[in-house]
Order: structure tokens, then C-alpha cells, then sequence
């Protein structure tokens, strides 16, 4: 019996997203899973993107496959995603898997906010009537971690706030979070004095910032560590905090299409 294969599709050259696509592929290789990588450079057209696309939704000998985000500003990314059939969807990022997952029903959750339960579950929190604040209202990760935590499941029933670029004085909300994530893109955005003592801060921001270093770059997340971490009873560091857990749930997913054990409707 052969094993998962999973296909991850890099159109450009997006920093970040180079690191996620190698992070997916070694992580697929430790597992014993079959990884192709399919690169593409920045010029390739939005028809020659859905006709790769349409060939992997129909090759047996692929489980599931990613199209990795963001993608260059001419192609437009809801049209690729629609393109994408659901069962092979194991980042979960299509309407029928989006719509399930809100709906509580059997899906491909996304693989960042499914990562950030399994966090929340494996550290044996309760987020049960917990306030939990979301600064970010990406499709990606603030929109459906936020309808995730709000569900009744049993990592669940938390009271929900979504924060976005309009809110204003979004400490006002950060100081009241039990449980505060963040994933808005901005480098150390989150002090301590937005921070509630004993509060739980999950960093999903990750951003390639310049400096002086043979690699000419380091990573960093959209908490400021250093200066928030005395204040947490847990803290998700970056790198190593959430990114592996999504490559985690995304090898998951994977998995599970394999199997066939996710029939979406």
C-alpha cells in the first residue's frame, strides 16, 4: 500500500512562504509520507495555475495538495481556491470545507487554527467560558479560529472577539483576553502592557525582518517575547511555536484523505 502523498504548489518567491513549503516537504519526508513540490515562478498566469490545479483534482496518485498563499497580485486567489476539489482540500481553505467546519460538521479544518486546538487541548486547557480575543480577521486564521473556539465542542465555548485594522484601541480588548491570539503580520505588536497577567498568548504571526546576519534575515512573530512572556501562563514561541503544528494538522489532513475517512458532501 503505498503512502500519503501530499503535493504543495509555490507560484513566486515570497520569503515566508518558501520557509512554510520546505518545512511541509521535510516534515512529509520524517513521516514517511511521498511530498512533491511544484514551483512556479512569478510570471505564471492565473489559466496555467486552474489547469494544473484541475489535473491534480483528478490524479489518483495524489492524497491531497496545498496552493500555497499569498500568491502573486494577478492571480486572483478565490478563483484558485474554487478550482480546488474539496476532497483533495487538506488545508481546508475551500467554501465546502470552510462551511462544514462553521457547521460543526465532518471537514478538513484548516490546518493553522486546527494546530492552534490541538495546542490548546495537548497543554490540558479548558477554554470553557474563557474570553478569548483574535486580532486578525484572516480567512486563514482569524476567521475560523474565531468560529472554532466559539463552537460547543469540548475545546470550545469561549466567548469570541475578532479585532481587525478598524478597531480601535485594540489594548482595550487584548487586556481582557484569557486566552489572546494574534496573527496580523506585524512584527512585536503585542507588548506586555496589552497583556492581561496570567493570560494565554498564542503568536501565529511570523515575518522575515532584515538584518545584519550570514543569513541576511531572522524570523519574528507579532508578540514581542521577551518583554510579554513573564506576564503569560502560556506563551507559543516564533519560530517553533505554531508553524510546526500546522505542518502537524496539514500531514493530518492528509492523512485522513488517504484514508478517505472525511466525505465531504
Amino acid at each position: 500500500e503505498r503512502p500519503p502523498h501530499l503535493v504543495a504548489v509555490l507560484v513566486g518567491n515570497d520569503g515566508a512562504s518558501q520557509t512554510y513549503v520546505n518545512n511541509k516537504i521535510k516534515s512529509c519526508r520524517e513521516c514517511g509520507f511521498e511530498s512533491t513540490l511544484i514551483k512556479k515562478d512569478h510570471a505564471t498566469t492565473e489559466d496555467e495555475l486552474i489547469r494544473l490545479i484541475k489535473r491534480l483534482n483528478v490524479d489518483d496518485s495524489v492524497d491531497g495538495f496545498i496552493v500555497q498563499l499569498p500568491l502573486p497580485k494577478h492571480i486572483d486567489a478565490n478563483k484558485v481556491l474554487l478550482t480546488i476539489n474539496p476532497e483533495k482540500d487538506v488545508d481546508g481553505f475551500t467554501p465546502q470545507n470552510f462551511g462544514l467546519m462553521a457547521l460543526g460538521l465532518p471537514s478538513y479544518k484548516p490546518a493553522t487554527p486546527y494546530g492552534i486546538l490541538k495546542l490548546i487541548q495537548r497543554n490540558n486547557i479548558d477554554p470553557t467560558g474563557k474570553r478569548c480575543v483574535v486580532v486578525g480577521r484572516s480567512n486563514i486564521v482569524g476567521k475560523p479560529i474565531g468560529i472554532m473556539l466559539g463552537q460547543n465542542k469540548s475545546i470550545g465555548n469561549c466567548t469570541v472577539t475578532i479585532l481587525n485594522s478598524h478597531t480601535q484601541n485594540i489594548e482595550k480588548y487584548t487586556r481582557e483576553a484569557d486566552i489572546l491570539i494574534v496573527a496580523i503580520g506585524q512584527p512585536k505588536m503585542i507588548k506586555a502592557d496589552m497583556v492581561k497577567e496570567g493570560a494565554i498568548v498564542i503568536d501565529v504571526g511570523i515575518t522575515r525582518v532584515s538584518d545584519d546576519s550570514t543569513k541576511g534575515y531572522h524570523l519574528e512573530g507579532d508578540v514581542d517575547f521577551e518583554d510579554v512572556a513573564p506576564k503569560t501562563s502560556f506563551i507559543t514561541p516564533v519560530p517553533g511555536g505554531v508553524g510546526p503544528m500546522t505542518v502537524t494538522m496539514l500531514l493530518y489532513n492528509t492523512l485522513l484523505a488517504r484514508k478517505k475517512v472525511v466525505q465531504i458532501v
